[in-house]
């Protein structure tokens, strides 16, 4: 496919930018910020004018995309104010899929955030492991953003029928680097924020590559996360521990995702190939 990917530039985006050319897809990323040559424009995104020609043709490099994936965005609450954070990522997602749709791209897969599940759990989940079943509980500016995007998506492509339009909650993205740090042990109540969840950032860019093989028209959402806790202390007793009284749902196995990755192994055919503990 010809694709073009925002926020190649991020951490997520630098992989998934790699891995997507390396599965044999063309792609041109597009971000605020990058290194200049063949392959990136730099483009802000929450100027609408920029979007639209950006992917319909740049100079020579591309003269239009089969496809939009849409990771950029201020990455997590607390970085900048609320208010920048609203005003960047939900002007920057309505610009893209604004004039993907006008521009006739009918395949657009994005980053959602593991956030509209109720992070940080303050309000412990409704049950453990959590999944896609229950509605959206932002507890941050950020988190409404993405929990505004998803409905923004829903109305979309209830609006264009041909449109497919796949929305991935990705949990806390890490890179090999990142697995020094790791096992966190310590302290139950330190990574409780996500039930203790990560997703490896080169399985992230084959969760993406996964949808836009895929989706089929329509909107859907998918948890996605490594297939393994951040811990190395069994599940049950990490639950008993920090969530008593909260409901489970069958065996929580010993370290096993509690962020449920069983509707993208089934619709999408995910299936996690990397953990921090081939790192240790």
């Amino acid at each position: 496919m010809r694709i073009a990917l925002t926020g190649s530039s991020g951490k997520l985006g630098t992989v998934v930018a790699r891995e997507l050319r390396a599965a044999g897809h063309d792609l041109i990323g597009l971000d605020v910020r990058g290194e200049r040559g063949p392959g990136f424009v730099q483009v802000d995104l929450t100027d609408y004018g920029q979007v639209v020609d950006a992917l319909t043709a740049v100079n020579d490099q591309h003269d239009g995309f089969d496809a939009l994936v849409h990771l950029a965005a201020i990455p997590a609450p607390g970085i900048r104010s609320d208010i920048a954070t609203f005003h960047n990522n939900m002007a920057s997602t309505f610009n893209v899929f604004w004039a993907a749709t006008r521009l006739g791209i009918q395949k657009i897969v994005y980053a959602s955030s593991e956030t509209v599940l109720g992070l940080p759990f303050d309000v412990p989940p409704p049950y453990i492991p959590v999944d896609e079943e229950y509605a959206p509980r932002p507890e941050s500016v950020y988190s409404l953003v993405k929990t505004l995007e998803e409905r923004l998506a829903v109305e979309l492509v209830r609006w264009n029928p041909e449109l497919s339009i796949t929305a991935l909650r990705f949990s806390n993205v890490m890179v090999p680097e990142d697995y020094a740090e790791f096992p966190f042990d310590d302290d139950a109540r330190a990574r409780k924020w996500n039930l203790w969840g990560y997703i490896d950032a080169r399985d992230g860019a084959q969760a993406v590559d996964r949808a836009l093989e895929t989706a089929p028209a329509g909107f859907d959402t998918f948890i996605i996360a490594a297939a393994d806790t951040v811990m190395t202390r069994p599940n049950a007793e990490l639950v008993a521990e920090v969530f008593p009284g909260v409901e489970t749902h069958g065996d929580l196995g010993d370290t096993r995702t509690l962020l449920s990755i069983d509707k993208a192994r089934r619709l999408l055919g995910y299936e996690p190939q990397h953990s921090w503990r081939d790192h240790r």
